[in-house]
């Protein structure tokens, strides 16, 4: 699927579709796929090296198959077990109003259809709401996936302060970032192979752009620490293996996301 989108993708829609399949080929069963925190946090670290802003939502998700039968998974109250997050989230990015649900396919009846995460289009208000948040709570997204219909309902600001604010998560924030950047970094990789380079140069992120001609076709491999690095002049013009966050650009160049 990843190759499929890098042929075929238009430029506004190749860095979006392609980084959460590219995480799913990654991690392909290594951990497991109802990780839904991990998953987010790692795809919103990677977007945001490229440039684009995602935004973790918690929400409630009902799956209606063909004939009439529901099952509801997350929750619009979700809680802690443990280590253990009782609910489900996705990915919201504001700038192309797409969701991302990168786990989808832990449930079994999406899973067995096949076609990996689940992208659509969402209406977003021009404006935050009152909590700040991008999508109002109780607002539903309605996605179809072969025979099955899947209505995401978006969760209240409490929901995702039991993310924030919890310390499981802020355990791992060095860890969903680093693993971000790798993830972003494999994406750039292919990003500039022949036949995509042309078009990912018209996708509407800055950063991207940067990026893409600052690392040109420089080689790059994983470190000791698994860690990819491109062999590139750092800012003072000696050439080093760099991780994709510590690659010179220009001072125009957006600054990466989260920026807070």
């Amino acid at each position: 699927m990843t190759a499929t989108l890098l042929q075929h993708a238009k430029p506004d829609q190749l860095v979006e579709l392609m980084l959460p399949h590219l995480w799913v080929s990654i991690v392909d069963g290594s951990i497991p796929a109802n990780v839904c925190v991990d998953a987010c946090q790692t795809l919103r670290n990677a977007y945001g090296q490229l440039g684009v802003r995602a935004e973790l939502q918690p929400v409630d998700l009902v799956i209606q198959d063909r004939n009439g039968d529901r099952i509801r998974y997350g929750s619009l109250k979700p809680s802690w077990t443990g280590t253990s997050w009782n609910g489900h989230c996705v990915l919201v990015l504001p700038d192309s109003e797409r969701i991302v649900d990168a786990t989808v396919e832990q449930f079994d009846e999406v899973r067995e259809i096949g076609a990996g995460p689940m992208i659509g289009k969402v209406a977003l208000s021009t404006e935050s709401t009152q909590d700040g948040g991008l999508m109002e709570p109780g607002a539903q997204v309605v996605l179809q996936r072969g025979d099955l219909v899947l209505a995401y309902t978006v969760a209240g600001p409490e929901a995702l302060a039991s993310i924030a604010d919890h310390p499981e998560v802020a355990a791992h924030t060095a860890g969903h970032r680093r693993t971000g950047v790798n993830v972003a970094s494999l994406a750039l990789a292919a990003l500039r192979g022949e036949g995509v380079r042309g078009r990912a140069m018209q996708a509407p992120y800055p950063r991207l752009r940067a990026l893409l001609r600052a690392v040109g076709d420089a080689p790059y491999e994983a470190d000791e620490s698994r860690d990819i690095r491109f062999c590139l002049p750092d800012e003072d013009g000696r050439e080093r293996w760099l991780r994709l966050d510590e690659i010179p650009l220009p001072p125009t160049t957006p600054a990466a996301w989260p920026r807070s």
